[in-house]
């Protein structure tokens, strides 16, 4: 029987060695975690979409804003995904080895604890953030516990909030579960003679 020729390339390139295909999955469903906020955050804040209660004052109580503007829900939402996306590496031949277009580091091993350690710190603070982020939302608190919310949404616009942002809090564990395997796998016996 013929082998299969792929039409499109994997989007995080060659599987490394001994991965198996559930850590791909769940380094795949980590990427997938910040997507729909990602596509919230653009289309209620630059598109102006009805999916919040647009104003033109923050909410009493709300505190300094710091960042405004379209560029910025841009940049957040696109550093997000990008963070997200580095997952991929902990399963792919990048996250091993560096690539060869790299300067100077191209085609070195990469460091077991300079992938773990990037991501686990993250995966920790992910972890503890977007649960706590969650519940103060829903109680109607600002993150440091002050009354009052920095979106305001009604009926239908909640539930859409909900379905976009409760994914963020599986990203933390997801990518913890995916850095728990990348550092077994790389520090394995078999890993080390190979």
């Amino acid at each position: 029987m013929a082998a299969r020729r792929r039409i499109l390339p994997k989007p995080h390139g060659r599987t490394a060695a001994a991965v198996p295909r559930w850590a791909v999955w769940t380094a795949y469903a980590t990427t997938l975690t910040t997507l729909p906020s990602c596509i919230w955050r653009i289309a209620a804040m630059n598109l102006h979409a009805p999916l919040l209660a647009h104003t033109t004052e923050p909410v009493p109580g709300h505190g300094t804003v710091l960042f405004t503007g379209w560029w910025y829900v841009l940049v957040l939402s696109v550093v997000s995904e990008a963070l997200a996306y580095l997952t991929l590496g902990l399963v792919s031949e990048w996250g091993e080895v560096v690539p060869r277009w790299v300067p100077r580091l191209g085609g070195r091993r990469v460091p077991v604890l300079a992938a773990v350690v990037p991501a686990g710190l993250g995966g920790a603070v992910l972890t503890l953030l977007f649960p706590y982020a969650l519940i103060m939302s829903c109680l109607g608190r600002m993150l440091d516990g002050t009354p009052g919310s920095g979106v305001i949404t009604h009926g239908w616009q909640t539930a859409v909030f909900a379905i976009a942002y409760v994914p963020l809090a599986a990203w933390g564990p997801l990518l913890g579960i995916v850095t728990v395997h990348y550092y077994r796998r790389r520090r394995s016996p078999r890993m080390v003679t190979a």
